[in-house]
């Protein structure tokens, strides 16, 4: 079992599975990168900026020194944004101890290499055990312990079982798997249809309109998840249709949201400039279109949804190539 445990980033997932460990671990040390989230942390144990409405434990420490952060910790989270894991990586990984275990908990891609995840944080720290987190999770709802379900995965059983019993509470249940390509992807392609899914929201489309994207969209996901090595039946759980319900359908989401604005004719420009959150979707609608380039997988609403960030193409002209498109069987398109 752990015995010291650090969160690397303290966004609002960040602090949410801090609140998780802080029920399993007597002191949890999370390193926030702005001074004042950690002075908010500390001193009136809550998190203003990324999580206001969650009181914090009193045995989760904030510091500003990501080197003070991982210094003798045998578990290490990182719950920082995609486009900042490789950069992040290259400050801390010669202070991170080889015998700790690395845990990672964001969603998305490399922005540069296209690179899932896990393969940035291997490249840096190869003599670590690893496993990732991803599934149906909104902070706002972990951080006040209402019940949810995620997995674990990774490549030895021991390691994803060990990690298992360090997040496992009464509010939050721990599945394992041992498949990190599927629940990774399936953590970080979500996003795009949650995107695409808002983006219909804020057209003002209807519940058909956002079933048949939801229901298409999985199908997308399983084909590009199988082609970089995926099992199919992943997407069919937690980490796949599990958490492309809850992202496509709650107004927590910050992909969602993104895309009502987008639907309601805000520039991308624009709503980003205005948010402090992430919105990972954007970034990894530009990865998984080279992606599905580079191994020959159909993704047709990821396609459009890139024309409509980066090219220009109007929401309501994407639904109708959509709809219009070439006549095909159902099946012949379900991956499983």
């Amino acid at each position: 079992m752990f015995k010291n445990v650090a969160v690397i980033g303290a966004g609002g997932w960040g602090t949410a599975l801090s609140v998780v460990l802080a029920d399993n671990f007597s002191k949890v040390t999370l390193w926030a990168r702005e001074k004042e989230v950690m002075q908010s942390i500390n001193n009136e144990h809550v998190n203003k900026t990324f999580l206001p409405n969650v009181t914090l434990a009193k045995n989760i420490f904030a510091v500003n020194d990501i080197f003070e952060a991982v210094n003798n910790k045998d578990l290490v989270v990182f719950a920082v944004p995609s486009a900042y894991v490789s950069q992040t990586l290259q400050l801390v990984k010669n202070n991170i101890s080889k015998e700790a275990v690395i845990i990672n908990v964001g969603k998305g891609f490399d922005p540069t290499t296209k690179k899932r995840l896990s393969v940035i944080i291997k490249e840096n720290l190869p003599n670590n055990k690893f496993a990732v987190l991803s599934g149906p999770n909104h902070a706002e709802e972990t951080g006040k312990k209402i019940p949810s379900a995620t997995v674990i995965a990774a490549e030895e059983k021991e390691t994803a079982e060990l990690l298992q019993d360090a997040f496992m509470t009464s509010y939050f249940r721990v599945y394992t798997s041992s498949d990190i390509v599927g629940v990774e992807l399936g953590g970080a392609l979500k996003n795009i249809i949650a995107l695409a899914t808002g983006i219909l929201d804020g057209l003002s489309y209807g519940d058909n309109t956002r079933a048949a994207l939801m229901t298409r969209g999985i199908s997308e996901i399983t084909r590009l998840g199988k082609a970089m090595g995926a099992t199919s039946m992943t997407f069919a759980g937690l980490s796949g249709i599990g958490d492309l319900i809850v992202t496509c359908t709650s107004m927590h989401s910050r992909n969602r949201r993104c895309g009502i604005a987008l639907g309601k004719g805000v520039s991308l420009k624009e709503y980003l400039s205005q948010t402090k959150m992430e919105v990972e979707g954007v970034g990894a609608c530009r990865s998984a279109y080279h992606l599905a380039q580079k191994h020959n997988v159909r993704m047709p609403i990821t396609s459009t949804l890139y024309r409509i960030l980066y090219e220009g193409l109007s929401g309501k002209d994407a639904v109708k190539e959509l709809m219009t498109g070439d006549k095909r069987h159902e099946i012949e398109d379900i991956a499983f």
